[in-house]
């Protein structure tokens, strides 16, 4: 006795483009958007960066009467008032991390990359579209904090306004070291392609490496740490004389670092299985 098997055909899918970098970085927004980590350590960055530089300056405001007049003259009040980036910049370069380690750990790696065979337009949407989203929140928290922290400052009448030399680029400076905190550690993160690891490397680099160099001669390091990816980036905020690059130098050599990470990483995800 035999029996007859009807095998239906699969329908086959509609054709509906070709792979473009446009399509691919529209992907990596919907996935960006979709994941809670993403909400949690952009909201995280913008609460640092507004409310350290208006608890910061609250403090000063109040014990500047009794402040000695050498801190007085020392005392510039932008530089308390991006207080609040240097702990916006961990949660920054930890969620850089997060946007490419996080589809390694759940296994999402193999489905985007079956989509995008080609690999690399995945990590440069994901540059591309996590470095607008820092720039675009930090811009503006950078601002408000500016505007909250002066005015808390000018009842004495220590408060610089927007106009005064230095204080412009200083703002948009610390908006743009924020992005580009954010892409080193994306770039961190495809290299090594686990969290943890991108996270001690990140942390290791950034704020671990810099008191380190305090062991050599004095000549050795402050000729050295001017170049690290810390200093160089953080230079483009300075408002007083010290050592360290040009402003605009000094960022142009921390986006050569994010950008050698990122060279680094697109060869790693290129040359390496999934």
């Amino acid at each position: 006795m035999s029996s007859l098997v009807q095998v239906s055909a699969v329908p086959r899918l509609e054709h509906r483009g070709r792979v473009t970098q446009l399509r691919v970085a529209l992907s990596e927004w919907t996935k960006l958007r979709s994941v809670r980590s993403t909400r949690y350590s952009l909201i995280a960055a913008v609460l640092f960066t507004i409310g350290l530089a208006t608890l910061a300056c609250a403090v000063v405001s109040h014990h500047y009467p009794s402040m000695n007049p050498r801190d007085k003259a020392d005392f510039h009040p932008l530089e308390v008032n991006l207080v609040g980036v240097q702990l916006a910049q961990l949660a920054i370069g930890i969620l850089g991390i997060l946007v490419i380690t996080a589809e390694y750990s759940t296994g999402m790696i193999r489905a985007s990359m079956t989509a995008v065979p080609k690999r690399l337009p995945v990590l440069w949407g994901k540059a591309l579209i996590y470095g607008l989203v820092t720039a675009a929140l930090m811009i503006p928290a950078v601002l408000i904090a500016f505007f909250i922290g002066q005015s808390i400052l000018s009842t004495h009448h220590i408060n610089a306004t927007f106009a005064d030399p230095g204080v412009a680029r200083a703002l948009l400076g610390a908006a743009l070291y924020l992005t580009v905190v954010g892409l080193f550690g994306l770039g961190l993160g495809a290299i090594v392609r686990n969290t943890a690891g991108g996270i001690a490397a990140f942390v290791a680099i950034m704020f671990v490496l810099p008191p380190l160099m305090n062991v050599l001669p004095a000549s050795w390091n402050n000729a050295a740490s001017p170049y690290l990816p810390l200093a160089a980036g953080e230079a483009i905020m300075s408002v007083t004389p010290g050592n360290h690059l040009s402003p605009w130098v000094g960022l142009a050599l921390f986006g050569g670092y994010a950008a050698a990470a990122l060279a680094v990483g697109a060869v790693v995800l290129v040359r390496r299985d999934t």
